[in-house]
C-alpha cells in the first residue's frame, strides 16, 4: 500500500495557504436594489401621447445595475401595477439558478400589490446587458434598463480604459396603450403593429414637435469614450452610425470581440454592443443617425433619429444631441 511521504507536507501546506489567500482576495459584494414599478400616464410622454409608461422608481428607462464580476445582485421588485409582472436579465447566464431568470415557466409572476426579490450572481460575463419586463407585452410600455458587468482590478481588459462610458438604450416606440396593442395583436387578421418613432434613453428626436425632451452627452475633444449600445425595441433592427467618426467594436454581451473598425453597426432587437469612439474631428457639426433595417413594409431610407455633434470652440467639448 502506498504511503504519503512526509516531504510532501510542506508543499501541501504552502498550496493550502496560497489557495486560502486567493479565495480571500476574490472580491464579492452584495448589491441591493429596491424597485417600485408603476404604469401610469402622469409624468412621461415619450412621443407627446398620453399612454401608460412603465416606470421603475419613477424613471424611464429604469436605473442602472452597475456590478462587477462575482458580485451578488439583489433586486426587490414591488409590483404596483394592476397586472402580474416579471423582469428578465437579458444575456445574464443563470447557472443552476434558472428560477431567477424572470420568464414565464421558470418564475411565477409577481402579482399586483406583491413583491419578489431576485438574487443572481454576475460571474465571468464582463460586458453590457439590459433588463426588461417579460410578460403581457409590457416591454412595449417601458420598464427597460441597462446592466453593466465590470471587470475586477486584477482582470485585464483588451483595450485602454475610456474617458467615460455612456449607455444608449435605443428602441422603437408604439404610441398607444400597451393593453390595446396586446388586444389588437390577438386578432387573427393582424400580425404586426408598427412603431412610429425611435427613442434614445426614453427620449424622442431633437427638434420634433412631438418630443418633450431629447438626450445629450458631453465629450471632450481628443478623448475616447465607450458607448454601450442596446436595442430595447420590439420590432425594428437599426443601423447605428456617426458621420465622420469611426467606431471600434470591442464587446458584445459579455464576450470580447475582434477589434474591428466600423463606419456603422447593425443592432438587432435584444442585442447589446460596446464600441469605442474618439472625438478626433475638426471643430464642426457632425451628423449621425439610424437606418431602420429588416422592415420590408417601410420604404428604404434614413429614418427615425439622427445624432448631431456640436463642438464648442470655447470649451473644446462636443455635445451628442438627438436630431431629426
Amino acid at each position: 500500500m502506498a504511503s504519503f511521504s512526509p516531504f510532501r507536507w510542506p508543499r501541501f501546506a504552502v498550496f493550502s495557504v496560497l489557495l486560502v489567500a486567493l479565495l480571500a482576495g476574490v472580491d464579492c459584494i452584495d448589491i441591493f436594489h429596491e424597485w417600485i414599478v408603476t404604469a401610469d400616464t402622469s409624468a412621461i410622454y415619450p412621443n407627446m401621447y398620453n399612454q401608460p409608461v412603465i416606470r421603475i422608481n419613477g424613471m424611464f428607462p429604469g436605473p442602472l445595475i452597475n456590478t462587477t464580476t462575482n458580485d451578488v445582485v439583489h433586486v426587490n421588485v414591488f409590483n404596483n401595477m394592476d397586472e402580474p409582472l416579471l423582469f428578465t436579465w437579458n444575456g445574464i447566464q443563470q447557472r443552476l439558478n434558472s428560477w431567477q431568470d424572470g420568464v414565464s415557466g421558470t418564475n411565477c409572476p409577481i402579482e399586483p400589490g406583491k413583491n419578489w426579490t431576485y438574487v443572481f450572481q454576475t460571474k465571468d460575463q464582463i460586458g453590457s446587458f439590459t433588463y426588461f419586463p417579460s410578460l403581457n407585452f409590457h416591454k412595449a410600455a417601458g420598464g427597460v434598463g441597462p446592466i453593466r458587468v465590470n471587470n475586477r482590478n486584477v482582470i485585464l481588459v483588451p483595450f485602454p480604459k475610456p474617458e467615460a462610458e455612456f449607455d444608449l438604450l435605443i428602441g422603437d416606440w408604439i404610441s398607444d396603450d400597451y393593453r390595446h396593442i396586446r388586444q389588437v395583436l390577438q386578432e387573427e387578421w393582424i400580425s404586426h403593429v408598427y412603431p412610429g418613432v425611435i427613442l434614445m434613453n426614453g427620449k424622442g428626436p431633437y427638434g420634433s414637435q412631438y418630443s418633450t425632451s431629447y438626450e445629450s452627452f458631453t465629450v471632450t475633444k481628443g478623448k475616447t469614450y465607450r458607448f454601450r449600445i442596446s436595442n430595447v425595441g420590439t420590432v425594428f433592427s437599426f443601423n447605428f452610425r456617426i458621420q465622420k467618426h469611426q467606431m471600434v467594436l470591442v464587446e458584445t454581451e459579455g464576450s470580447y470581440t475582434n477589434q474591428i473598425v466600423l463606419d456603422s453597426l447593425d443592432v438587432h432587437v435584444g442585442q447589446s454592443y460596446s464600441v469605442l469612439v474618439t472625438a478626433n474631428q475638426d471643430e464642426a457639426d457632425y451628423y449621425g443617425g439610424f437606418v431602420i433595417t429588416m422592415t420590408p413594409l417601410w420604404p428604404k431610407g434614413y429614418y427615425a433619429t439622427k445624432i448631431q455633434f456640436y463642438l464648442s470652440r470655447a470649451l473644446s467639448q462636443m455635445d451628442l444631441i438627438l436630431s431629426t
